[in-house]
C-alpha cells in the first residue's frame, strides 16, 4: 500500500512539474509574441516619410506600409494596430520615419497626430501660378487648389486684397507648417506673418510717402526687379518717389518685360512699349495693379527708407556691372543711354 501511495505521489509531482514548465514556455512564448508584436524594431529605412493623405483609412495607410515596404513585418504591425485601435484613430499628416522604431512607437506617432513639419522658403518667384506651383511641391493641396483661392474675389476680400494684388501678401521668408496644410490655414499664416511684419513704424513710413503697405509693395516689385544690386534699391526707390510725386509715368522696363509676358527679353524696344496693359508703365501714369514679382523684404525696406534725392532718370550702365547711371535732367540720360545702346550693339545683343 505504501508503495502504491509513494508511486502516486510521485506521478503526481511529475504531472505538476511538467504543468508548470508548459506554463513557463506558454508564457515565455506569449511574452516573446508580445515584444516582437510591440516592442521590437519593426521599421525599414526604405522610406524617411509616411505621407498619409486627407480622408485616407486604415487600409489605405496599411497598403501604402505594404507596398513601400516601410515595415519588415506587415503582419505584426496590422495585428498591432488593431490591438492599440489605431484602425479608428487614423490623422493625416507626414511622419518621420526612423529605422528600428517599433510598431509601438511608430503607431503611437501616427494615432496622437505626432507629424514633422515642412520647411518652406520662398523668394523673388516672379508669378502667382510658379508660387502655386512651388508650394504644391511642399503641402498636401495641388497647385489648382492654391491657385482657386489666388484667384477667388470674394476669398481676398476678406483679407483686405483683390486678386490684383494678393501677391503682395507673400513676405519672403522661410516658414514652418504642417504638410497637411489646408489652403485656407496656408492663407491665414502668411496673413499672420503679413500684419506681424506691418508694424506702426512701416505703416507710418508708407503714409508719409502718401502710399498704402500694398502701394509701397508694389513699387517694391519694380525696384527690386529693376535693382540687381541692394545697395542701389534705396536710389532706385527715391527716383520712383520723385517720378509718383510729379505726377510722371514711371517708365520702368520691368514693367513691360511683366506685360509681355516675355521673361527673356533683355532689351526693351520701343515696339514693346505700346502695348496695352495696366501693368505698362511707358502708357500709364502710376503704380500697376499689382506687384510685378515678389518683393523682397529689403526692396520694401527701400521704398520706406528710400534715398532722398532728384533723380528723375536712370540707365543701366554700360560697363554692364549691374549698376544704373542715374541722371536728374534729360539731356544727362541721353547720353547714359546712348552709351548703354552702344554696349548692347557691340555685344551683339538685340532683344
Amino acid at each position: 500500500m505504501t508503495a502504491k501511495k509513494a508511486s502516486s505521489g510521485g506521478t503526481f509531482r511529475k504531472f505538476i512539474v511538467a504543468m508548470v514548465i508548459i506554463l513557463i514556455i506558454a508564457l515565455g512564448f506569449t511574452g516573446l509574441n508580445y515584444y516582437l508584436k510591440y516592442f521590437s524594431p519593426n521599421v525599414t529605412d526604405k522610406q524617411e516619410y509616411l505621407y498619409i493623405h486627407t480622408g485616407s483609412d486604415f487600409n489605405a495607410v496599411y497598403k501604402t506600409i505594404q507596398e513601400q515596404g516601410m515595415v519588415k513585418d506587415t503582419a505584426s504591425f496590422y495585428k498591432a494596430a488593431e490591438n492599440m485601435n489605431y484602425v479608428s484613430r487614423v490623422k493625416p499628416g507626414r511622419y518621420h520615419l526612423r529605422n528600428g522604431m517599433s510598431n509601438r512607437k511608430l503607431i503611437n506617432m501616427l494615432a496622437s497626430g505626432t507629424q514633422e513639419p515642412v520647411t518652406l522658403n520662398f523668394h523673388n518667384l516672379r508669378l502667382k501660378e510658379e508660387f502655386a506651383g512651388f508650394v504644391a511641391k511642399k503641402i498636401e493641396p495641388d497647385s489648382t487648389a492654391i491657385i482657386r483661392l489666388l484667384d477667388s474675389t470674394s476669398f481676398v476680400q476678406q483679407y483686405g486684397f483683390t486678386t490684383d494684388n494678393l501677391y503682395t501678401m507673400f513676405l519672403p521668408n522661410s516658414y514652418q507648417l504642417y504638410w497637411n496644410t489646408t489652403p485656407e490655414k496656408f492663407f491665414k499664416r502668411m496673413y499672420a506673418n503679413y500684419e506681424k511684419f506691418w508694424t506702426p513704424e512701416r505703416k507710418q513710413k508708407a503714409a508719409a510717402i502718401n502710399l498704402t503697405p500694398i502701394e509701397v509693395s508694389v513699387l517694391a516689385s519694380i525696384v527690386d526687379a529693376e535693382a540687381l544690386h541692394d545697395d542701389e534699391m534705396p536710389a532706385v526707390a527715391g527716383l520712383y518717389l520723385n517720378r509718383l510725386k510729379k505726377g510722371m509715368k514711371l517708365e520702368a522696363d520691368p514693367t513691360v518685360i511683366f506685360a509681355q509676358n516675355d521673361f527673356t527679353i533683355k532689351r526693351v524696344l520701343n515696339r514693346y512699349l505700346s502695348i496695352n496693359s495696366p501693368y505698362n508703365t511707358y502708357m500709364h501714369t502710376g503704380l500697376p495693379p499689382g506687384p510685378i514679382m515678389m518683393p523682397s523684404v529689403n526692396a520694401v525696406n527701400s521704398v520706406l527708407d528710400y534715398q532722398k534725392n532728384d533723380y528723375i532718370y536712370m540707365c543701366a550702365k554700360a560697363d554692364f556691372s549691374g549698376y544704373h547711371a542715374f541722371a536728374t535732367n534729360m539731356a544727362d540720360h541721353l547720353v547714359n543711354a546712348h552709351k548703354f545702346q552702344q554696349a548692347l550693339n557691340d555685344r551683339n545683343i538685340k532683344k
